[in-house]
């Protein structure tokens, strides 16, 4: 985190209290596994973290994350970023939570949109991410009406990134590649660019 990101004396602060409010909320409802938080660290704060270290872009235009559950990574790259971001969520206490954090720690550039993908009012994404979401395929099908031909998609798949690419259609296949994740070796991160085209749907 230091090497990646050098925070700031409040963004340290910024990030050791979203870990005490995440602990403190997962022995409410199930935000992170129990056995996860010895090494929340590494496991959920770094591995989020590195998500913004592969956008080399300047840092212009909406962070889309999906499924934000936890705020992962969602909140991590809010307090690592002046990003304006819109957390995704359909489960209202995981929204309640959200937006407790966002409210506490001051981000101001965190949106939080309570309801189903589906329902959610189309926006143009500069970045989309997802950790845990859905299976790749259903994934790009709902989230395509966000992006635009320079969208990126940061999209952690664990061990199977390569098995859910291969499943796609052609067209969709060619956009992306797989990097492999800086904090666990067992993971992977599938990194594209571009606007999947209604056209492409189906289609192999």
């Amino acid at each position: 985190m230091e090497d990646a990101f050098a925070p700031t004396l409040d963004q340290w602060k910024q990030l050791e209290r979203f870990v005490e409010m995440l602990i403190a909320e997962s022995a409410e409802q199930n935000l992170i596994a129990a056995s996860t938080i010895p090494t929340m660290w590494v496991r959920h704060i770094a591995d989020s973290a590195q998500l913004l270290s592969l956008d080399t872009r300047d840092g212009d235009g909406l962070w889309i994350d999906l499924g934000s559950g936890a705020g992962l990574p969602g909140l991590v790259v809010a307090i690592l970023s002046a990003r304006p971001m819109l957390l995704v969520e359909s489960r209202k206490r995981r929204c309640d939570f959200l937006r407790s954090v966002a409210a506490e720690l001051g981000l101001a550039h965190v949106e939080v949109v309570e309801g189903p993908l589906e329902r959610i009012e189309t926006r143009p994404a500069a970045t989309i991410s997802a950790r845990a979401f859905a299976p790749l395929d259903k994934l790009l099908d709902l989230s395509a009406r966000f992006s635009t031909e320079s969208t990126l998609w940061l999209l952690p798949k664990g061990r199977n990134a390569v098995k859910e690419l291969a499943l796609l259609p052609q067209p969709w296949q060619r956009m992306f590649h797989v990097e492999q994740s800086r904090t666990n070796a067992e993971s992977q991160i599938l990194i594209g660019r571009g606007k999947i085209a209604a056209k492409q749907r189906g289609k192999r």
